[in-house]
C-alpha cells in the first residue's frame, strides 16, 4: 500500500479534498433503519431487548442481572491495577480535571443603569448518560474524557453504558469509571444503549443528556433520540491533518497519521500537507517502513487507502485554507515558531503546536477533552467541556422605575411585530390603560 500524493492545484486533489468536506453527511444515512428498529424494540421490550441485542451484536449471553456492573466489581476492578497502571489514570484525571475547572462557569447578577437586576442562573444537570466505545479497542482515557467534566460541572448522576466484553480491557474501563466518581455502569452497546439512556427500561433509568464517541450506528441513534433527551455532538471517526514544513522529522509525521488511522473503523481520516516535496517522498517511505511490524497494521492500512493522502502545497499559507475546508478533528503544526501561524487555524477541534505535541499527547493527558467535533463539524462544534453539562437560567427583576423608564420602548417593539398583547402586559404595569381606552374610542 502506498498512500495517494497529490499536487494541491491538481484535479484528483480537489476531488479528494472535497469528499473530506463532505464526508459528515451520508454517514448516518445508510445505518437508519436499522437503528431505528432497534430504538423500537428497546422502547417496546425493555431489559429483554438489550439482552437479546447483546447475544445478536456481541456474541455475549447476558442475563438482566448481568446488565448493571455492581460497584463491588468497579472496586475490584480499581484495586486490580498495577501500580504503575494506576498512577497513570490518576496523572490523566488530574490533568484532566485541572483543565476543566478552569472553563467553569459561575452564576451573576448586576444592576445594569436602567435600574434591572438581571443575571444567570448556572446549574448542573441532574442526570447524565456516557457512551463509551468497545468493540476493537478499550478506552479507559474516554471514561475519563466524558466523567471528569461531568463531575466538575457538579452532576451528581453519571450513568455509563459500554459493550459487554471481558478481559484486561474492561478491567481497565471499569476501573476508570471508578476513579473518575461514575455513578452507574451498564454493559450494553451499540444504539440499543443509547436508546435505553434516552427512554429507560427496567433496570436503566433516563437521563437528560447523553454524551460521548461511538461508531455510525451510536452517532445515529444519539441524532435519532435528541432531543427526547440532549446530546452533545455527532461524533464519528478519528481525524488528523498535519501541517509541516521541510525540516519535520519523516518518521514522527508518520507515526502521527498511524496513530489516528488505527482506530480500526477504516473510515478514519489522516492527511500531510507540506509545501516540501523531499518531506512527502520521506514520509511515505517511513511509512511503509512503520507498518511493516505495527500490530494493527491491517487496519491502518485499510483506513489510509481510504481516506489519506500527502498533498504538497506551493505555500504554508495555501495549507491553512486547505486544513479550514477539511474542518479536521486534530490539526498538528509540525512547524518552527507554530504558534505564530495559529490565527490562520479557524477550523479544527483541537491544534497541537510544534513537533512535541503530538495529538496523542491530547488523546490521553494533556488536559483537554479528546471528544472532538469530527466530519467537518469544526466548523462551527466545539470540544466536549464542562459547559456540556451545564443549563442557564436567565434572571431579570425591574423595579417600578425600570418598567416605566424602559415599558413604553417594549410597548413600541411589540407592536412593530403586530404583538398588541405584548405591548398591553407592558402598559398596564405602567398605569396605561390603552385596552380601555382603544375600547372606549370604538364605542
Amino acid at each position: 500500500m502506498r498512500i495517494r500524493l497529490f499536487e494541491s492545484s491538481s484535479a484528483d486533489c480537489r476531488s479528494f479534498v472535497g469528499a473530506l468536506a463532505r464526508r459528515g453527511a451520508s454517514a448516518q444515512s445508510a445505518v437508519e433503519p436499522a437503528v431505528e428498529n432497534v430504538i423500537r424494540a428497546v422502547r417496546r421490550r425493555g431489559d429483554r431487548a438489550l439482552v437479546a441485542f447483546a447475544a445478536r451484536f456481541d456474541k455475549v449471553k447476558m442475563r438482566r442481572a448481568d446488565l448493571r456492573v455492581g460497584r463491588a466489581e468497579l472496586g475490584a476492578a480499581l484495586a486490580a491495577l498495577a501500580p504503575g497502571e494506576r498512577r497513570v489514570l490518576a496523572l490523566a484525571a488530574r490533568r484532566i480535571a485541572a483543565f476543566h475547572r478552569r472553563s467553569m462557569e459561575r452564576s451573576f447578577r448586576y444592576r445594569d443603569g436602567a435600574g434591572i437586576t438581571l443575571g444567570q442562573l448556572v446549574r448542573p444537570l441532574r442526570r447524565v448518560g456516557i457512551y463509551v466505545p468497545g468493540g476493537q479497542a478499550a478506552y479507559p482515557s474516554t471514561v475519563l474524557m466524558n466523567a471528569l467534566p461531568a463531575r466538575v460541572a457538579g452532576v451528581k448522576e453519571i450513568a455509563m453504558a459500554v459493550p459487554p466484553a471481558r478481559g484486561a480491557g474492561e478491567r481497565y474501563v471499569l476501573a476508570a469509571a471508578a476513579l473518575s466518581g461514575v455513578s452507574e455502569v451498564y454493559r450494553v452497546g451499540g444504539a440499543q444503549a443509547v436508546a435505553a439512556l434516552a427512554y429507560g427500561t427496567e433496570t436503566i433509568r433516563p437521563v437528560d443528556k447523553i454524551v460521548g464517541p461511538g461508531n455510525s450506528y451510536v452517532q445515529t441513534a444519539k441524532r435519532m433520540v435528541y432531543p427526547t433527551v440532549d446530546i452533545d455532538n455527532i461524533a464519528g471517526p478519528s481525524e488528523v491533518v498535519v501541517i509541516a514544513g521541510a525540516e519535520a522529522d519523516p518518521r514522527w509525521v508518520a507515526y502521527d497519521l498511524i496513530a489516528q488511522a488505527e482506530h480500526g473503523s477504516g473510515d478514519e481520516a489522516a492527511v500531510l500537507l507540506t509545501p516540501s516535496r523531499r518531506l512527502a517522498r520521506a514520509v511515505t517511505a517511513a511509512l511503509e517502513r512503520a507498518l511493516e511490524d505495527l500490530p494493527r497494521a491491517g487496519a491502518v492500512r485499510r483506513a489510509l487507502a481510504r481516506r489519506a493522502a500527502i498533498i504538497t502545497v506551493a505555500r504554508l499559507e495555501e495549507a491553512f485554507e486547505l486544513a479550514n475546508r477539511i474542518a479536521p478533528e486534530h490539526l498538528e503544526l509540525d512547524l518552527r515558531r507554530a504558534a505564530r501561524w495559529l490565527g490562520r487555524v479557524e477550523a479544527a477541534g483541537a491544534v497541537f503546536l510544534g513537533r512535541f505535541s503530538p495529538a496523542p499527547l491530547g488523546d490521553y493527558l494533556a488536559g483537554p477533552n479528546h471528544v472532538l467535533p469530527t466530519g467537518g463539524s469544526a466548523r462551527f462544534g466545539s470540544p466536549l467541556g464542562v459547559r456540556d453539562f451545564l443549563k442557564r437560567t436567565s434572571i431579570i427583576q425591574a423595579s417600578e422605575a425600570a418598567a416605566r423608564r424602559l415599558g413604553p420602548a417594549v410597548a413600541q417593539l411589540a407592536r412593530m411585530e403586530g404583538f398588541e398583547g405584548h405591548a398591553r402586559a407592558m402598559e398596564l404595569r405602567l398605569g396605561r390603560r390603552s385596552d380601555r381606552k382603544r375600547s372606549a374610542q370604538a364605542r
